[in-house]
């Protein structure tokens, strides 16, 4: 009876063991992040592809409010650092999802202008007007072969001239967490802390083992081993 004891004891630890940690979940509060993974990822006031805003700086993130097809609503930025925090639209199919919380999700580069433009801008409101200040870089947009920055100073947003490139560090967090296929939105969530298939076949034939052991611990009996006549066979 104590073998049977230890040998069931040993199975219990073998199963604690071999399930899997529970999943990293993105918050508390279920969060869910996608990444601008392309150069082309825009930004969309409505959800209208002709509403584009900005293209979002390549490897950062949006925040995802509303997982909805073809268009997902978005949050850009959270309001820290002199940004503004906004709502809009990306392509669902444009983004690439990813199932973990980012360290550095939103781009905070400030850059500065030093311009006067005869007349008023060609594009944009003109809020910011003639400056020389730092205001908060959100992305680029394109006007023909115009290229302008879509940038945030003083409670306005306003389109400024692309006089030179915007540099900064690039994410790579996404390359090695990204959700290569989404799962139907109906789809149950699976448990943390759940056994694969693979666990439970081995966990299946250890119990089975277990028992044939027990059987031959209770009759006395060391398995059959093969007769001298028998070994000869071979």
């Amino acid at each position: 009876m104590k073998r049977i004891i230890l040998i069931l004891s040993s199975l219990l630890l073998i199963f604690t063991f071999s399930a899997p940690a529970p999943a990293a979940k993105a918050s508390a509060a279920g969060e869910r992040y996608a990444v601008a993974a392309t150069h082309d990822v825009w930004f969309y006031e409505e959800a209208n592809e002709s509403k584009g805003l900005f293209i979002l700086p390549y490897t950062y993130y949006v925040k995802v409010l509303n997982e909805g097809n073809p268009y997902c609503l978005v949050e850009y930025q959270d309001g820290t650092n002199g940004y503004k925090k906004i709502t809009g639209y990306c392509l669902k199919d444009a983004l690439t999802f990813v199932d973990f919380l980012p360290e550095r999700p939103f781009l905070r580069k400030q850059i500065n202008l030093a311009y006067t433009i005869a007349g008023g801008p060609s594009f944009g409101t003109g809020g910011l007007g003639s400056m020389e200040r730092s205001v908060c870089f959100y992305g680029t947009y394109y006007a023909g072969t115009a290229q302008y920055y879509y940038v945030y100073a003083d409670g306005v947003f306003d389109y400024v001239p692309a006089t030179e490139p915007v540099n900064y560090d690039l994410n790579t967090d996404y390359l090695s967490s990204v959700s290569a296929v989404e799962p139907p939105v109906d789809e149950p969530a699976k448990e943390a802390g759940g056994l694969n298939a693979l666990q439970i076949v081995v966990i299946c034939m250890l119990c089975v083992a277990a028992v044939i052991a027990a059987l031959f611990v209770l009759r006395g009996k060391k398995p059959p081993t093969l007769r001298e006549e028998q070994r000869s066979d071979f």
